[in-house]
């Protein structure tokens, strides 16, 4: 039990942590201070077997600071300045830097700090679920879709781009900030997505993600300067979707799909906030994919059940989105709506300009939408290939139980 406490309040704590000890110290320890986080969770972990602090998060902030001081006392270059935050004045700014809209202040940033320009695209995402919201290098990994090693390289290179750029730690302005919101926006993007759609083994959903992911795009709404029409369309489309999370498992842990999820069960306060935050998003005309993808979440909560949802309209959305973000996961769901439209003739137009492999480790949904459309035109057999394949790669349990339980009742068609 207190192993899962200590899991949980790393998730959300840890990048708040690690913001302000990086605010206090500078961007030049991040490595010392990213070490003295974790082994401030590992004390706590061994701690707190015997008796839990009253106060945990406390706790472990005090821990961390006081950790990462030891630290800097054993480094001769820096002895003389970590004596001199121990006590007196310092001491109390420090203290201060602690309170919830400093570290709000210090966690924005981290952000924009990870989406430098001076850093590597792909790197400025890797960076950024380590240090703020405190992936393992695993997660990150599974998160976008490739080899442990190859985030390794990349953390590497982000924090010695750092170093040698001199990069600072503090928020953007003018020119600047337009053009790193972007970034900061794919992150928080793809830590909302990993927890919506897991691609670990056990789990299809982790809400800690999810919370986590609107809780970081709350933070860039607090501020006017990046209370910005995207940013409100990409937080109303994280409410659109996880006012969908207690619906997508039953009971046993099985994954249910649209067509079988209990509507009753989706949580209507969250729809209601995400259609607030859409009438602030299309104030302007200028729409972006978080806009697009917002209507179509939009579109399936509209429906009362799933016969009535408009497909023509999600495609139109759809195609909209493919203009401006030519992806192959959207001509994939083209595909599948245009199954549920029983327009056999476009889906297979869609698949045609596809290849599994651009899917990378989705691949899997390539050939179970395949096996679908072969379902469809009633030709079982190629179905049935097509879903083993499915099987054969999908790599989270609980979807590849729902497709060996759909295997099954083929099998009898």
């Amino acid at each position: 039990m207190e192993h899962k406490l200590v899991d949980h309040l790393f998730r959300h704590h840890s990048g708040k942590m690690v913001s302000v000890l990086t605010r206090i110290f500078g961007l030049e320890h991040l490595e010392v201070i990213e070490d003295a986080v974790q082994d401030t969770f590992l004390k706590a972990s061994l701690s707190w077997r015997k008796k839990r602090p009253e106060h945990p998060e406390a706790w472990l902030t005090k821990a961390a600071k006081n950790r990462v001081l030891d630290i800097f006392r054993t480094l001769k270059s820096q002895k003389k300045r970590s004596t001199s935050f121990a006590t007196g004045t310092d001491a109390i700014a420090i203290n201060e830097l602690f309170l919830d809209a400093e570290i709000e202040d210090a966690q924005l940033r981290m952000i924009f700090t990870a989406c430098h320009p001076k850093l590597d695209p792909r790197d400025r995402i890797s960076f950024a679920l380590k240090t703020v919201s405190g992936f393992s290098i695993k997660e990150i990994a599974s998160a976008l879709l490739t080899k442990e090693d190859t985030i390794k390289k990349r953390l590497l290179r982000a924090r010695k781009a750092i170093k040698k750029e001199a990069i600072k730690f503090y928020i953007p302005q003018g020119k600047d900030l337009s053009e790193r919101i972007e970034s900061v926006m794919e992150v928080l993007y793809l830590i909302f997505n990993e927890g919506f759609h897991s691609n670990t083994k056990e789990q299809l959903i982790r809400e800690d993600l999810c919370g986590e992911a609107m809780r970081l795009c709350q933070l860039l709404l607090t501020r006017k300067d990046t209370r910005l029409p995207e940013v409100y369309a990409l937080f109303a489309l994280m409410c659109f979707h996880s006012a969908r999370l207690s619906a997508k498992t039953n009971v046993n842990n099985e994954v249910l799909d649209l067509k079988q999820q209990d509507r009753a069960l989706w949580h209507f306060p969250l729809v209601q906030l995400g259609n607030t935050m859409m009438h602030k998003a299309v104030e302007t005309n200028d729409f972006s994919c978080y806009h697009y993808e917002a209507a179509i979440a939009a579109e399936h909560l509209r429906a009362k059940t799933f016969e009535d949802t408009d497909w023509d309209k999600i495609l139109q959305w759809y195609e909209a989105l493919y203009n401006i973000q030519p992806m192959p996961s959207h001509v994939l769901t083209m595909a599948v709506i245009s199954i549920q439209n029983k327009d056999y003739e476009k889906a297979e137009a869609y698949f045609k300009i596809l290849q599994p492999e651009t899917l990378e480790q989705r691949a899997y949904l390539y050939y179970a939408a395949k096996a679908d459309y072969f379902a469809e035109t009633n030709d079982f057999k190629s179905a049935l290939e097509y879903l083993e394949q499915a099987i054969a790669c999908v790599t989270n349990t609980l979807e590849k139980d729902y497709l060996l339980k759909k295997h099954e009742a083929w099998l009898h068609k």
